[in-house]
């Protein structure tokens, strides 16, 4: 399910803004263009474009009738979107109001949305994927290598290679590295950094020369691709000099076709990305044989591992985060979603980037300040609910120092877990025995003798270690035993006890 707020948010902002958020379970299943002239306004579900609206009040008439039927949004250009009357009636009716710039047209804005949504509905689809869009990109790099009668490159903003004209022999051993690596190499990158490119990318929208260089790099002439005054990529033609004005405006006319493209791509991206996290997150909180495994996941074994970032990080920074940094370790596909307020990730029990292993030596040597506190085996889809829950108790026992870290798989700290639970189960409250009776007795006399019980029952027949605990001689250690066994009617001897004892002490320090 994708929302009006989400599809918007996929899309980017450059050449959309949400006005008024409506109902937040209104899904968005088709995108309609509406007729002025017309009373109809699609289907409900449907996100409705306000064609040819001459003024505010038809603008509101308009959001009245989308609302009766049901729509999940509006898209108005911004001049009506923004008019205080329609604000007001997308407010009264709780349906999600979209601003759109004026320098788009409509039946771009109908490509684009629908190019989404397509991907949406079929996110493991290729033919509703991004294929599609990649194979358009080379054709437009083709159209520009016409243009410009040069081979043509197109790249994001990132410096990665989308699309290539054919005819690329006659060009520089650069540009053949780039197009072999799919990215700019980085030697390539420094020399066109140090002559300002980069800088003129991000802020300008006029094409450029720039001069040839060392180790053979010939002439480009480099044309930024923006929307809405974003930097989304460009288009790089090596050239022997110059160019007519002519084909500069030619090439500027197919940059603006390029930059919806890079916007749909973008998108799709991101809304795949978003199912599937959202399939990820309905595998792990609660598995059901009625519904078959909807999420690609490596070769079984696998382990739900809990993750935690340095604060200052809110859980979809964490999930950017975690994403970003085992993409760049070499996680090709990282299988992670966020659930419940924590960050999870999904590996396999063997050897190399995605498994437990070379996860915990990415957080052990690169990610300082992080923890990843793994659960047990999964070897089916119904192990991952547990697996998860037993993560998510970890990460809490490692946050809270009772347990270490940074990294920490299950089965080390099963122990942990044990007596955790089982103190869990225990009501302060309602404490009874004479631990209770060594506790009003510290209260109301100012006394530390749970503490000292305490340092006697972790360090069993090793009074001089318990007293080095508790910064006392052994004599003076002994002495107040023998005083606590005064006070309360104890047996050390007796193996149960102890343990009551034990568990007691570790639920009142768990309560305080």
């Amino acid at each position: 399910m994708i929302t009006a707020p989400d599809l918007i948010v996929a899309v980017g902002p450059a050449l959309f803004e949400v006005v008024v958020t409506g109902k937040g379970d209104s899904e968005v299943r088709d995108v309609f263009l509406a007729d002025p002239q017309e009373p109809a306004t699609g289907h409900p579900g449907d996100l409705v474009l306000g064609l040819g609206l001459r003024d505010a009040e038809d603008a509101v008439e308009f959001v009245e009738r989308c609302a009766a039927g049901n729509a999940s949004g509006v898209v108005l250009r911004t001049t009506l979107a923004r008019d205080p009357a329609v604000v007001s009636a997308a407010e009264r009716w709780l349906l999600t109001l979209v601003a759109l710039q004026p320098s788009v047209a409509w039946a771009h804005v109908v490509w684009l949305l629908r190019g989404v949504l397509d991907r949406a509905a079929a996110p493991d689809s290729p033919v509703a994927g991004d294929a599609g869009v990649h194979q358009e990109l080379f054709a437009l790099a083709d159209a520009a290598r016409a243009i410009v009668d040069a081979p043509v490159t197109i790249e994001d903003n990132q410096s990665r290679v989308l699309a290539y004209s054919s005819g690329q022999d006659f060009t520089d051993p650069a540009r053949v590295s780039t197009i072999v690596g799919r990215r700019v190499p980085p030697e390539v990158v420094a020399h066109f950094r140090a002559r300002g490119v980069f800088r003129r990318l991000a802020r300008s929208s006029e094409p450029f020369l720039v001069p040839e260089g060392p180790n053979g790099i010939r002439p480009r002439l480099i044309v930024p691709v923006r929307a809405g005054g974003e930097w989304l990529g460009s288009i790089w033609a090596v050239v022997n000099g110059p160019v007519s004005d002519e084909v500069m405006a030619e090439l500027s006319n197919a940059a603006s076709v390029l930059a919806l493209h890079l916007l749909r791509l973008r998108a799709q991206a991101d809304v795949a990305r978003r199912s599937a996290i959202d399939r990820l997150r309905t595998v792990l909180r609660q598995f059901s044989p009625d519904n078959p495994l909807d999420v690609r996941l490596p070769p079984r074994p696998w382990r739900v591992v809990a993750l935690s970032s340095p604060e200052g990080y809110d859980v979809p920074q964490q999930l950017d985060l975690w994403e970003s940094t085992g993409r760049r370790h070499g996680w090709s596909d990282p299988h992670l979603a966020d659930l419940d307020g924590t960050v999870l990730a999904v590996v396999t029990d063997t050897e190399g980037p995605g498994s437990w292993p070379w996860l915990a030596k990415l957080v052990a040597d690169h990610a300082k300040g992080s923890i990843a506190a793994a659960g047990g085996p999964a070897r089916g889809p119904a192990d991952l609910p547990s697996s998860r829950a037993e993560a998510v108790e970890l990460l809490g026992l490692v946050r809270r120092g009772v347990a270490p870290g940074p990294v920490l798989r299950v089965e080390e700290a099963w122990h942990v877990l044990t007596v955790h639970r089982a103190v869990l189960s225990l009501d302060v409250n309602k404490m009874d025995g004479p631990l209770a009776t060594l506790l009003r007795h510290d209260i109301q006399h100012d006394t530390g003798f749970v503490e000292t019980l305490q340092a006697w029952l972790e360090y069993p027949g090793q009074p001089q270690r318990a007293a080095r605990e508790l910064h006392l001689h052994t004599n003076t250690l002994r002495h107040r035993m023998k005083r606590i066994g005064e006070i309360a009617a104890l047996d050390l001897s007796d193996p149960l006890e102890r343990l009551a004892l034990q568990l007691q002490i570790a639920a009142v320090r768990t309560e305080h």
